[in-house]
């Protein structure tokens, strides 16, 4: 299956498709991502819409099955597109989290401390607090 989604006029994901691998083939076979697109637009009756092929096993610019990595993330709803990059972004979670520029994914001011243990981000503080059990 091949996943596509949909964008709105800022970028915006609306909606994560999947598509049947062999409906997007060209004559040879081949993967093109503009055939899925036209696709969608005649499914929907939506000739202007805005669609963007995206990976379904792609985080952080790695392919988790050792593939080609595409577009940095795997699209979800409230992801952004941005062109510049060619990559999905998911929204950021706090506003003191930094935009990592190599993997697409947000991180904290301040490293989450290692081990099994479980914390939550406190913003007010700028800190990794412990989850009590």
């Amino acid at each position: 299956m091949a996943s596509f989604s949909k964008l709105n006029s800022q970028n915006i994901v609306l909606k994560v498709e999947s598509v049947v691998n062999d409906v997007i083939q060209d004559s040879n076979g081949i993967e093109q991502e503009s055939i899925g697109i036209e696709f969608l637009k005649n499914l929907y009756n939506e000739p202007n819409s805005i669609w963007k092929q995206t990976s379904y096993n792609t985080r952080g610019g790695v392919h988790v099955l050792g593939g080609t990595p595409f577009r940095k993330n795997f699209a979800g709803i409230g992801y952004t597109y941005d062109e510049d990059k060619d990559a999905f972004i998911p929204p950021k979670p706090y506003p003191s989290w930094i935009l990592n520029e190599t993997t697409c994914l947000w991180e904290s001011p301040v490293v989450r401390p290692e081990g099994e243990e479980m914390y939550t981000w406190n913003e007010t503080n700028q800190t990794w607090d412990l989850i009590s059990k």
